[in-house]
């Protein structure tokens, strides 16, 4: 494991490096980064959505599939193999977890599979997580549970329902709408700068929380804009435990995707990156790309013309609950935003979706390894040949 001056994390009396690795999907995030993050001490993340797209033999069975459930059954049969080959990568290091969406309506299934996969913490985010306790009965003693949650407020309601159930979060991950990539914890793009996020403030505010409630402080881990060692220390500073971060994996040497993927993400400058309104209603940061240009250039008017009488699911099966396009809804996206992603991690940049969190990468235009990369943000020391 690295030495690194600051504090390590404990979860269920198990020290790990302070860091989760955040869960990227469609398939950003499978067991081959996954895997190298928890090798190293720290947690890695699997995204369970469609995993399917890394496993050619189930794209072949799932081919023109009319029947839902073969979908399903092959992309339940993806994420058991990509959990059991993080693990075998992992070698009892770190942990293995995956990150599920509140918002998929087969959420419930894919923690159950999860469990049953070998999973070491499951991490919710994209909604408030009421019954994710409910959810992994039978394994309460084998997961911990961390949801991705914003603000005080959400923090204090996950708090309360799980308390009545005789559970807490073995950890909490605090995402600023400001700075990430994907789908963002606000309701609004232009809410996404509202000071209620701010890690100073809202890490303050959570303490007081476990005052309020009469609880052991839960580790928090803030999550958006994070890269480099100098602000992780503040973090901590601030009361932090440790800090989420997705980009800066995602373009490493292990990282599951495309090298084309990982060459957006790297040459993108902060000009091309742009925060829109995605097909689950919420915010969205991405890499404006050919698609994603074209895309916002005529959204105004797609959107004007969403009906829910005359709306229909582009793919024919719905992999959101709630889906601008699938439900004909004015207020979200107007795009199949599973088919976009697919696109993107097989590197097609013409027609992918590459979502981008907003700041500086570590090592800039380069990338390097996870063990590089885990190494200068818990210790500041940079690797060779690194010149910024």
């Amino acid at each position: 494991m690295i030495k690194t001056p600051l504090p390590l994390l404990k979860i269920r009396g198990r020290e790990l490096l302070p860091v989760i690795q955040g869960g990227m999907g469609v398939g950003i995030s499978a067991h081959k980064l996954a895997g190298a993050v928890a090798k190293e001490g720290a947690v890695g993340t699997i995204a369970s959505i469609d995993l399917r797209v890394h496993h050619p033999d189930l794209m072949e069975r799932t081919h023109r599939a009319k029947d839902r459930k073969i979908i399903d059954d092959a992309n339940y049969e993806a994420l058991d193999r990509e959990i059991k080959g993080a693990k075998e990568i992992a070698d009892d290091n770190g942990l293995i977890a995956v990150n599920i969406m509140k918002a998929v309506d087969r959420h419930p299934e894919m923690v159950r599979q999860s469990c049953e996969s070998g999973a070491n913490a499951i991490i919710m985010g994209a909604g408030l997580p009421f019954d994710l306790p409910d959810m992994i009965k039978g394994y309460e003693d084998q997961v911990s549970l961390i949801p991705i949650l914003s603000e005080e407020r959400g923090v204090r309601a996950v708090l309360k329902r799980w308390m009545r159930k005789g559970v807490l979060p073995d950890a909490i991950v605090l995402e600023h709408p400001r700075y990430a990539g994907g789908h963002l914890g606000a309701r609004d793009p232009k809410d996404v700068n509202d000071e209620k996020f701010d890690f100073n403030r809202i890490l303050g505010e959570i303490s007081k929380v476990f005052e309020s409630l009469k609880i052991d402080p839960i580790p928090l881990l803030p999550a958006g804009g994070i890269n480099s060692f100098d602000k992780i220390k503040e973090l901590f500073s601030w009361g932090a435990s440790g800090v989420q971060l997705g980009t800066p994996f995602a373009v490493t040497k292990e990282g599951d995707a495309h090298q084309n993927f990982k060459d957006v993400l790297l040459n993108a400058k902060p000009k091309d990156i742009v925060t829109f309104m995605s097909t689950a209603g919420l915010p969205a940061r991405a890499v404006l790309t050919p698609w994603l240009e074209k895309y916002l250039a005529r959204e105004e008017k797609v959107r004007a013309r969403a009906n829910p009488e005359k709306a229909k699911c582009a793919v024919w099966f719905e992999c959101l609950t709630h889906c601008g396009l699938k439900d004909g809804n004015p207020n979200a996206g107007q795009f199949c935003i599973d088919t976009q992603l697919e696109q993107a991690v097989l590197g097609n940049v013409d027609k992918g979706l590459f979502f981008r969190g907003s700041e500086p990468l570590p090592f800039g235009d380069q990338s390097r390894s996870v063990a590089e990369t885990l190494q200068y943000l818990l210790t500041g020391v940079m690797p060779e040949g690194i010149k910024l």
